[in-house]
C-alpha cells in the first residue's frame, strides 16, 4: 500500500509514525540531555591525531567488558591463580577474551602516549588546559599500573619476579610503600590484593578521571588549531575554521572503536596472551613487557632504587611541563626550546627500550 497520497504528500499514516518516533526521541532527549552533545568542535578534531583520546577510552570499556568476563573464571589465590589462568586458555572463548584483554591493554598504552605526544605537539595543555593535562598525567599513571598488576596476575615466573620487584621498591619506600608489604594485612595475601587493584581501585579511578577530562574538555572547549594566531578565543578561533558537531566525532569513534576490536580479535587468535611456567623462587630470568623495559635498562645500571627514579623523574617532567612552557605560542615551530627538550627525552626513552632488547636479563632480587 502507498504511503503517498495524490498531492505526493506523506500520508497522516508516515506523518503519524514519524511524530510518535520524535516523541519518544523527546521524551529521552528530555531526560538524559543527548542533544547536548551535538555542541560544536572544529573541524580538525576529526582527524585521525585528535581522536587518539577517544580511542584510549575504547580500549579502556574493551578492558573492562573483557575483565568482567575473565574474572569469572580468575582465582586470585597464589595456589591456583596459575592453574585458573591455563582452565581460561583451554577453551577457545576463554583464549579470545583473554588474547582481546591482553591485546586492548597495550592498545590503550599506546593510544595513551600518542595522545600525550600529540598534546604536546599542539601545545593544548597550554592555559587554560593545564589542569587537563595534569588529569592525563595522572590517568597515564594509573594505566601503567594497572598494566603492572595484570601482569602479576596470571603467576607465572614473570609474575613472581615482577612481584618481586614490586615488594623491594615498596621496601625502598619505607613507610611510603607499606600497602606492598606482604604483612600489611595477614588474612589477605598480595596477590588477592593486587587483583583487588587491578580489577576495582585502579579502573574506578580511571573511570573518574575519564569523565573529568571529557567534562574539562566541554568546558574549556577542543582546543583551536596550533597554526591560527596567537591569542584567539574560542569564538574567533571557531570563526576562522568551520566547526562540525560533536555527535559526527562520537561517530567516527564508533567506527574507529568496531575497526579496533577487529584488530584485537585478530591479534587475539593470532598472537595468544602468553603465560609462561610456574614460578620458581631464587631466579631471575625473564623480561617484562616491553613497556617496562626503559626503567628495567636503568636497573641493569645503577641497581633497583633506578627503577622508581626514573620513573619519578619522567612523571615530574610531565607534571611541571605546562608550568615551566608558559610561552603562549602553540606551533611546534615557534617553540624549540620545548621541542628540543622533549626529543631529547622521547630519544633516551627509545634508546633504553632497545638495550633492554639486547641485554640479557641480569639477577638483581
Amino acid at each position: 500500500m502507498s504511503t503517498k497520497i495524490d498531492n505526493g504528500q506523506p500520508s497522516s499514516a508516515a506523518a503519524e509514525t514519524r511524530s510518535w518516533g520524535r516523541k519518544m526521541w523527546d521524551v529521552i532527549d528530555e531526560r538524559m540531555g543527548i542533544s547536548a552533545l551535538a555542541y560544536p568542535v572544529p573541524e580538525h578534531a576529526n582527524r585521525l591525531a585528535w581522536t587518539l583520546g577517544g580511542i584510549t577510552a575504547v580500549s579502556f570499556v574493551l578492558l573492562i567488558g573483557t575483565g568482567i568476563v575473565l574474572s569469572q573464571f580468575y582465582a586470585p589465590r597464589p595456589e591456583i591463580a596459575n592453574q585458573s589462568v591455563r582452565a581460561i586458555e583451554s577453551t577457545d572463548w576463554g583464549r579470545l577474551f583473554r588474547g582481546v584483554h591482553f591485546w586492548a591493554a597495550q592498545a590503550m598504552y599506546v593510544a595513551a602516549v600518542l595522545h600525550l605526544v600529540r598534546v604536546f605537539l599542539s601545545g593544548s595543555y597550554k592555559k587554560p588546559r593545564e589542569g587537563n593535562w595534569l588529569v592525563g598525567v595522572a590517568m597515564f599513571g594509573l594505566l601503567t599500573f594497572a598494566i603492572f598488576t595484570g601482569t602479576i596476575l596470571k603467576w607465572d615466573q614473570e609474575s613472581y619476579e615482577a612481584l618481586g620487584h614490586n615488594l623491594e621498591i615498596g621496601n625502598l619506600l619505607g613507610g611510603l610503600g607499606f600497602w606492598f608489604s606482604p604483612t600489611f594485612s595477614d588474612q589477605v595475601s598480595i596477590l588477592l590484593r593486587l587483583y583487588g587493584a587491578h580489577v576495582v581501585i585502579l579502573p574506578g579511578l580511571i573511570l573518574v578521571l575519564v569523565i573529568l577530562h571529557f567534562l574539562l574538555v566541554k568546558r574549556h572547549h577542543m582546543s583551536p588549531h596550533p597554526a591560527l594566531p596567537v591569542g584567539k578565543s574560542h569564538e574567533q578561533a571557531a570563526a576562522a575554521e568551520p566547526t562540525q558537531p560533536f555527535t559526527r566525532h562520537i561517530r567516527r569513534l564508533v567506527a574507529f572503536g568496531i575497526a579496533l576490536t577487529g584488530i584485537l580479535g585478530i591479534l587475539a587468535v593470532l598472537l595468544p596472551a602468553p603465560i609462561g611456567s610456574t614460578a620458581v623462587a631464587g631466579i631471575e630470568v625473564t623480561k617484562p613487557l616491553w613497556m617496562f623495559w626503559w626503567p628495567f635498562t636503568l636497573e641493569n645500571w645503577f641497581g633497583l632504587p633506578a627503577i622508581g627514579w626514573g620513573e619519578a623523574v619522567f612523571f615530574l617532567l610531565l607534571v611541571i611541563l605546562p608550568f615551566v612552557d608558559r610561552s603562549p605560542h602553540r606551533w611546534w615551530r615557534h617553540r624549540p626550546v620545548a621541542m628540543t627538550i622533549g626529543a631529547i627525552v622521547a630519544l633516551a626513552l627509545i634508546a633504553l627500550t632497545i638495550l633492554m632488547l639486547v641485554m640479557p636479563a641480569q639477577q638483581h632480587l
